[in-house]
């Protein structure tokens, strides 16, 4: 069966849901660097070209249709973006949580590990922004509170 979006293209509910599913598609990593691009008024073809990249490849980047930026890229573009103290962080951060196809192995985990990282797989496009937001936090403040512990 397709999209119901698809099917009623007509509609302006169909265009904000084809406009929100592009925005999904990003990556944390690559979101930020369209915003940083577009606030500065920076086109990607003007961008790739001062960081001896592709377009194409930056697109990709931006859109997640390529996996994560090392760790050379990611300085590359804070260098370009004179990115500074805790924006260069947070920047380098969100790099690691953008690898759009992850794989998570539970096999010397919990079995409640096992159990979560299924359950995550199988119903993570049911859940809302603000669903995924909120169980981030609870997640990164439990994992916190444990390693303070150790």
């Amino acid at each position: 069966m397709g999209d119901p979006a698809r099917s009623m293209s007509g509609s302006g509910v169909a265009s904000g849901r084809r406009q929100m599913s592009k925005k999904a598609r990003l990556t944390p990593f690559g979101l930020r660097v369209r915003e940083l691009r577009r606030e500065r008024g920076i086109t990607q073809k003007e961008m790739a070209a001062d960081l001896d990249v592709s377009a194409a490849y930056l697109s990709a980047l931006e859109k997640g249709d390529r996996g994560a930026p090392n760790w050379q890229f990611v300085q590359r573009v804070i260098g370009y973006f004179n990115i500074i103290w805790d924006d260069a962080e947070e920047l380098q951060r969100l790099a690691l949580s953008s690898h759009p196809k992850v794989t998570v192995d539970t096999s010397k985990l919990p079995v409640e590990a096992t159990e979560l990282a299924n359950l995550l797989a199988r119903r993570i496009g049911e859940l809302k922004p603000d669903d995924l937001n909120e169980l981030i936090h609870a997640i990164n403040v439990k994992a916190n509170r444990n390693s303070r512990r150790k």
